[in-house]
């Protein structure tokens, strides 16, 4: 049995699993301060000097973000500040539609996993969170709520960022 443990063991701990953490009421204030920024097809985590505006974002027991849809300009570092007005634990995840069906499955899966990304809030009952972003793609993305049975029930929005125009 000790042949078999060990190197199961060492699998989990080298898996991609290994990096995951319970769903907990704490905010996400213990993110490093200078984690390497990760290009995405959507964006890049911004710097919070340099953020533009901030959008508000609602989101709560209706499984509804509001707004829904938001408009950003390429290039623009904006402020994404979401408030949970429920009474359970909400997300809010930036991707593409087929990463966060991806994610969502994974979701539903091991219910209690989380990750700490600079494109994801996880925000208690009456709290709020924020993710600083720099949409530097063009194009139309989404974004959703990945707890387990929040997708499903459709906790999405879209984000669509606007090209910027040609430089003269």
């Amino acid at each position: 049995m000790k042949t078999f443990t060990l190197p199961l063991a060492l699998a989990l701990a080298l898996s991609p699993c290994a990096t995951v953490f319970a769903h907990g009421d704490t905010p996400h204030a213990s993110r490093p301060a200078h984690a390497a920024k990760e290009q995405k097809p959507w964006g890049i985590a911004g710097d919070a000097a340099r953020v533009q505006r901030t959008i508000e974002i609602r989101m709560g027991d209706d499984m509804r973000f509001r707004p829904g849809r938001i408009e950003v300009r390429q290039g623009e570092t904006v402020r994404l500040r979401v408030r949970n007005g429920g009474r359970v634990m909400h997300e809010l995840v930036i991707g593409t539609r087929q990463e966060l069906e991806e994610h969502a499955a994974l979701m539903k899966k091991f219910p209690n996993m989380e990750h700490d990304e600079p494109w994801m809030a996880h925000v208690g009952p009456g709290r709020s969170g924020e993710i600083v972003w720099t949409f530097n793609r063009a194009g139309e993305f989404d974004f959703a709520c990945l707890i387990a049975g929040h997708y499903e029930a459709g906790m999405t929005g879209r984000i669509i960022v606007a090209a910027a125009p040609p430089a003269r």
